[in-house]
């Protein structure tokens, strides 16, 4: 009898030497940028959290200036698409990172106006942050990434300017820090790299993307010995 119990304990001590933290859920929410650095992230972090995002079939590569598939689009989408995936009492991950703005900022080459203007910019981030934290869910808001005007002007579909880039940034800045909402300020790693990284007018090359992917999982580490 003795011997069956000391059997036992040991198969349970070794089974907590081997056992490993089930992975948590991170949903990664974006544009186009998130996209295209979440590939090396999900490598880093593997272990770790365990990476779900948007539904895509890839039809969000096909065209990385049109939101579709995983491609999150302006913070008007992205709240819609909140909305969509909070009702459902199932979805609960343990970490939300959202970014949206790139695509708010975009300016009809007609008429100059704004996809999104600053003031809805706000209620949609507004209406994002109550949502998420009536579900009690943690969050990190990631900074949209640098837009270089004489950069985008080779893109001739649309507007794009430094000047709405940074005023949408600090809206975010104002709305998520208010709400005690951890930021991640991609904007300012990647712009320090210097503008040699864009392969077209807003998008960047795989060693950036990598470097992009290692300062996030970095972040994450902190922000886990924090808030943990």
């Amino acid at each position: 009898m003795k011997k069956g119990i000391i059997s036992l304990v040991c198969l349970a001590i070794i089974a907590m030497a081997f056992r490993q933290d089930k992975p948590k859920k991170l949903f990664l929410l974006g544009d186009s940028i998130s996209m295209q650095y979440s590939p090396f992230l999900e490598k880093m972090v593997k272990g770790k959290y365990t990476i779900i995002r948007k539904q895509d079939d890839g039809e969000g590569m096909q065209n990385l200036d049109i939101p579709k598939g995983s491609n999150i689009g302006n913070s008007r989408m992205a709240l819609s698409y909140i909305r969509y995936k909070l009702a459902d009492g199932k979805f609960h991950p343990d970490l939300i990172t959202l970014n949206c703005g790139l695509h708010d900022i975009k300016r009809d080459t007609a008429t100059g106006a704004l996809a999104v203007d600053s003031a809805e910019y706000r209620r949609n981030l507004t209406e994002i942050v109550n949502i998420i934290k009536q579900k009690k869910i943690p969050m990190i808001w990631i900074r949209s990434t640098q837009v270089v005007d004489s950069i985008h002007k080779k893109n001739k579909a649309f507007i794009r300017l430094a000047t709405d880039l940074e005023a949408f940034n600090a809206i975010a800045d104002d709305v998520f820090r208010k709400a005690g909402i951890s930021v991640l300020d991609l904007y300012s790693f990647t712009k320090n790299m210097g503008n040699r990284r864009f392969v077209d007018h807003v998008h960047y090359d795989d060693d950036t993307k990598e470097l992009q992917a290692a300062y996030i999982a970095g972040y994450l580490e902190q922000w886990e010995a924090v808030f943990k």
